[in-house]
């Protein structure tokens, strides 16, 4: 890999770091931006945060056990306790079992008071991307690259080190890919390597949804497309072969995000209605798994079968007796929290056989032409270390099973039709199968806004009608989900359910906030076409004043807030407000002017 030469990689490191410390110096820090800005330059590793916080590298210290070798950039701020969780998810709880390299991933809870708030930038990606594929603002995911080999040369005898990918960005597809490019290579020629690659990805675009975006790195082009909120569910131009000729070819990924659902649910394909509805309704879950491959990717694939709703509970696709949030969530004082943990300990067997629902995968078996499915068990099974496979609940579901899914997915597998079909399969089943449920809930909510004539500019926004559940549920009847869904079961009682849960809660939130904010919109155009001047001929200095305050607060909401208003009823609304206190005292504009 030819990247930049010793010195000058270490040249720019050195001024990239002089930038850094002088921007930390309070008086400075201001200036700088200030000249950066002016100069339409992007601060030193600006680019390169917008897709990872840092990469790091995990090695195994005889005396200290898992530890940090390197952050890199080496400003990040990592707290001591993210530092402590970062080291401990690196690598694999039974180390066994896991010769050679291994992928997995996990998500980890920021340290309170470590940003949280975003920048514009931050703030207008979340506006245009999906919801499952927004900026957290609250945890960092890893995406890890474990490598175990023999070495004699080593005191243990294993070369064990892990490379490490953290974002804020649930890119699974796009960092795990760019891991099998960048690790062999950085243990081969360490630090200047991942020097380099940083560097290199510091020059990439700034993630934007509903873009195809080239990214260079060790020679290799990646050509991704970055899912934007109003695209059709299910649709990629990467997936329809129109790339550009780009020579070399570039490495396409289709999906930035999209798991393999048929390999992800392979031993659990009859019992896909079950784990739907568990995962719709918030439920505790535990995945046990064989290896923290299977685990991340099941857990992973578990939050996103509910899509395009957003997965509002807290999730991890790999956790261990190390975590943070270990006695968090094994107390058995209180109720389990609305969490999915995927584990590989056998020794979690006992510490949550108190969950609800524990889903204890095993190695893949073929029956037939089938991987042998898991059955559903008692939980009361679930006692020894060497549990069986299963699914250990006592949950019964709402709904029927889709028959007709299972034949179609074992008509596929005879006809050894390729996995990515199978996948598409039950993603759109899934899919298909979440929009039935809540379209009826969409259709609830959207009566709940306010008439469009109820709008005047004299004034405040009408309020929202509160959501009520007797008068949703008695719309099911003509307008339920058995217009678009051939399933049959109690949906009635499982809108019960998911209207106490915390994805509903999620959900309804941001459904209100989109209505807050077409309200604004709406009253905003209202307030352009009034007779301004006409209404204050009539009106008192303080009336007129208080008038000019709440329009500059419109005007400051529709700024800040970036509210999707026409730039010229902005302006109009602007010489409003100056005609407005031009009309006034001289000394109540001084006073206008002046705030």
């Amino acid at each position: 890999y030819a990247g930049p030469s010793g010195i000058g990689a270490h040249a720019l490191e050195l001024e990239r770091a002089a930038v850094v410390m002088e921007l930390w110096e309070p008086e400075s820090r201001c200036r700088r931006v200030q000249r950066y800005a002016a100069s339409g330059s992007t601060l030193p590793w600006d680019r390169f945060s917008a897709w990872l916080e840092c990469v790091c590298v995990v090695t195994f210290d005889l005396e200290l056990g898992q530890a940090i070798e390197l952050v890199y950039p080496h400003d990040v701020r990592l707290t001591e306790k993210e530092k402590t969780s970062i080291c401990y998810l690196s690598f694999p709880d039974s180390y066994s079992g896991c010769l050679g390299d291994t992928q997995f991933s996990f998500r980890i809870r920021q340290s309170v008071g470590h940003k949280l708030s975003m920048n514009g930038e931050e703030e207008k990606y979340n506006r245009d991307a999906p919801v499952v594929l927004q900026w957290d603002r609250a945890h960092y995911y890893g995406f890890v690259y474990f490598r175990q080999v023999k070495d004699s040369t080593i005191k243990r005898g294993y070369f064990q080190k892990s490379l490490v990918l953290i974002s804020r960005l649930p890119f699974v597809n796009l960092f795990c890919s760019l891991l099998q490019l960048v690790a062999p290579e950085y243990f081969e020629k360490l630090e200047p390597c991942l020097e380099a690659v940083c560097n290199e990805i510091d020059q990439w675009p700034a993630p934007v949804p509903g873009k195809t975006l080239s990214l260079p790195v060790m020679g290799v082009v990646i050509q991704v497309w970055i899912p934007s909120k109003n695209d059709k569910i299910g649709t990629s131009p990467l997936k329809q072969s129109n790339q550009e000729n780009l020579l070399p070819a570039p490495m396409v990924i289709p999906t930035v995000n999209e798991l393999d659902f048929f390999r992800c649910f392979q031993q659990i394909l009859i019992h896909i209605q079950m784990v739907w509805e568990l995962m719709l309704l918030g439920e505790p879950v535990i995945v046990m798994a064989t290896s923290p491959t299977v685990s991340s990717d099941t857990v992973l694939a578990l939050i996103s079968c509910i899509a395009p709703l957003k997965y509002c509970c807290d999730y991890r696709p790999y956790f261990t007796i190390h975590d943070n949030e270990f006695k968090e969530y094994t107390t058995r004082t209180q109720a389990p929290p609305n969490v999915v943990l995927g584990v590989t300990n056998p020794f979690f067997i006992k510490t949550f056989q108190h969950w609800p629902h524990i889903i204890r995968l095993g190695e893949i078996k073929m029956s037939g032409d089938l991987p042998k499915q898991i059955k559903v068990k008692k939980l009361m099974k679930i006692r020894t270390l060497d549990t069986k496979p299963g699914i250990y609940t006592s949950y019964r579901t709402f709904l029927h099973k889709d028959k007709a899914l299972i034949k179609r997915l074992l008509k596929g597998i005879q006809r050894k039709r390729p996995s990515e079909v199978q996948s598409a399969i039950v993603r759109r089943h899934l899919l298909e199968l979440t929009q039935s449920f809540i379209i009826p809930l969409e259709r609830y909510v959207a009566s709940l806004m306010p008439l469009q004539r109820t709008i005047t500019a004299w004034k405040n926004p009408p309020q929202i009608r509160p959501f009520n559940q007797e008068e949703f549920m008695k719309t099911l009847e003509h307008a339920g989900p058995q217009l678009t869904s051939v399933l049959k079961g109690d949906w009635v009682g499982l809108y019960r359910h998911f209207i106490k849960s915390p994805n509903f809660d999620g959900w309804f939130r941001m459904r209100h906030q989109e209505m807050r904010k077409k309200l604004d919109i709406l009253h905003f155009e209202v307030l352009c076409q009034a007779d301004l001047l006409k209404w204050i001929r009539e009106k008192s200095e303080v009336e007129i004043v208080d008038l000019v305050l709440k329009l500059r607060e419109k005007l400051i909401k529709a700024r800040v807030h970036q509210l999707p208003v026409r730039e010229d009823l902005l302006e109009k609304l602007e010489l409003y407000v100056e005609t407005v206190i031009s009309s006034l005292p001289d000394d109540l504009q001084v006073v206008l002017h002046r705030h």
